[in-house]
């Protein structure tokens, strides 16, 4: 470890302890929140919440291969497709996509999952129960409880979540939901907190970076928020919250109980309704996302919050029975609506990549195709144009199919690979993976125009090319003579046109090398392509990849 980074540590270390001495000395007297953290929680600690995130952790790293490649697990396998793949909904909800996902849902987890499990507490609160008296009242009877609920709510969200969902999120959300009824203030303190560890987690992993300004690739933000999972997660800990109220007794404060809805549900971008249009092309909904979370934030209060009062005599109906019961509808509807497409089949899935060359690995297919139709997302018919308009959403780029899985995914954008220039996409299944790497290399010409092909196969061997674009032209005219660039065979070739005939071919030199075609010579200076010709010289292509 260098030096520098050991000062940074110390630097860190020291604000951090300083920080948490001074919040000792001022609430006194020592040892309060201990105290009470153990009044509820066995040792003081929220034991299953620890399972979970324990649990979550090995899945990520020895089922998921994140041992091996922490930044690149296999995900595929685990995503909820459909009804049809059972063992991806029974595994979505415990399974990451990344470092970066699964890292967030764990420090997220150990936060609103602690301050969830504090709420329903290891001993019991009724007056005149005494620990171990029951099944009920046993604390590790209680703490197991706790851990099989984690697992039922992982389960449902892969069960009911829209699309090829994946993540402990839907959990995350039912532990803040769980929370908010009963805690709201101390809630939104945890959602203000998470941020703290978070960024107290990239300081210690990288505590000084250096970047420069560069051009990147990128979704829209909102584009990777599951939106229905999320309030999915979250509808289930509300209800089980306010139904824990019940039983208590507790009444929250309404005001309370709506702010803390509402800026938590604003916070983490559940207004973010929208619908994909194409293969990098998305249209969100903003009005009406910002309008359903108001809603939600009233729905949430009404039901925590409401009053045994009669609401209807003639039924012998209650406000708090009325209000119960629509929080119940809601979740009910943001459930069944993730049922008709998880119910989908593909029927065909290699349509439309018929002249795509195929790679194949175990039951899997994966192809490289630009413009085909999306054999799993269907289009959602809205007022105004969209790509989707004729009842499908295009999809360009490295496509994962698997009949016996019912997997047709496009897991890397054509855009996306341009950007990086190369990917690998794994698949496998739960007791083996294999690696498949795509690579672009193309010339991008005087003018802009630009051509490229695609390499696709087993990454740790030879993979040939299966894909070529249109050739493309440069702006450029030397000597009453035009210049193209186009792929042939598993190389590019300059080719010289005189008056639309062509006159001549060869092969893009090798850096530093010569090539002359019709009199033009064409000289390759490391990424650049010139054409020289009678003391005339001008750059006619840049290597792009």
């Amino acid at each position: 470890m260098e030096a520098t980074t050991l000062v940074w540590y110390a630097v860190l270390a020291a604000g951090v302890v300083a920080s948490l001495a001074t919040l000792g000395y001022l609430s006194r007297p020592r040892g309060r929140w201990g105290a009470v953290a153990r009044k509820r929680l066995v040792l003081g600690l929220p034991w299953g919440t620890l399972v979970a995130v324990v649990g979550v952790a090995c899945f990520y790293l020895f089922v998921q291969d994140g041992l091996a490649n922490p930044t690149n697990p296999v995900d595929i396998p685990f995503r909820a497709y459909s009804y049809f793949y059972p063992l991806g909904i029974l595994t979505s909800g415990f399974a990451h996509s990344g470092l970066g996902h699964v890292t967030s849902n764990l420090l997220g987890t150990l936060v609103f999952g602690s301050l969830a499990e504090y709420a329903w507490g290891h001993f019991p609160t009724r007056r005149g129960d005494a620990s171990f008296s029951s099944l009920r009242s046993n604390p590790f009877a209680r703490i197991l409880a706790w851990v099989l609920a984690i697992v039922v709510v992982a389960v449902t969200t892969g069960v009911f979540g829209l699309g090829p969902v994946i993540g402990f999120s839907g959990v995350l959300f039912a532990f803040v939901g769980f929370a908010l009824v009963r805690f709201p203030i101390a809630t939104i303190v945890a959602a203000l907190s998470t941020r703290i560890v978070t960024q107290l987690y990239n300081a210690i992993r990288v505590p000084e970076i250096q970047q420069m300004a560069a051009e990147s690739f990128s979704r829209p933000w909102w584009a990777g928020i599951a939106v229905q999972g999320h309030a999915l997660g979250l509808l289930i800990g509300v209800v089980a919250g306010t139904a824990l109220l019940y039983r208590r007794g507790v009444r929250p404060k309404p005001e309370h109980v709506w702010l803390a809805a509402l800026a938590f549900a604003v916070d983490r971008g559940l207004w973010a309704l929208y619908v994909p249009e194409g293969s990098e092309t998305f249209r969100l909904f903003r009005a009406l996302g910002m309008a359903a979370v108001f809603v939600l934030a009233a729905l949430v209060a009404s039901g925590a919050a409401a009053t045994t009062r009669e609401l209807v005599p003639s039924i012998d109906l209650s406000r708090r029975e009325a209000a119960f019961g629509v929080v119940l509808a809601v979740l009910l509807a943001v459930s069944f609506v993730a049922v008709p497409l998880n119910l989908y089949s593909v029927e065909d899935p290699a349509a439309g990549l018929e002249d795509a060359e195929p790679t194949e690995i175990g039951d899997y297919t994966v192809f490289y195709a630009e413009d085909v139709d999306n054999q799993f997302v269907p289009a959602v018919p809205l007022p105004g144009d969209m790509d989707g308009a004729d009842g499908r959403v295009d999809a360009s780029g490295v496509i994962v199919v698997s009949e016996r899985r019912n997997v047709w995914w496009e897991e890397v954008s054509s855009a996306r690979l341009e950007s990086r220039g190369a990917a690998t996409i794994r698949v496998g299944g739960v007791t083996w993976n294999e690696d498949v790497r795509a690579t672009r290399s193309g010339w991008t010409v005087a003018g802009g125009n630009a051509t490229y092909h695609v390499r696709l196969g087993i990454a740790d061997a030879d993979r040939p090319v299966v894909f070529r674009a249109d050739p493309a032209r440069a702006d450029a005219v030397i000597d009453g003579r035009s210049v193209s660039v186009e792929p042939t065979g598993d190389r590019f070739e300059i080719a010289v046109d005189r008056e639309g005939e062509r006159v001549g071919t060869a092969a893009v030199p090798a850096e530093n090398g010569t090539a002359t075609v019709d009199g033009i010579s064409f000289v390759r200076e490391e990424r650049n392509l010139f054409a020289e010709r009678d003391g005339t010289r001008v750059r006619v292509a840049q290597r792009s990849a």
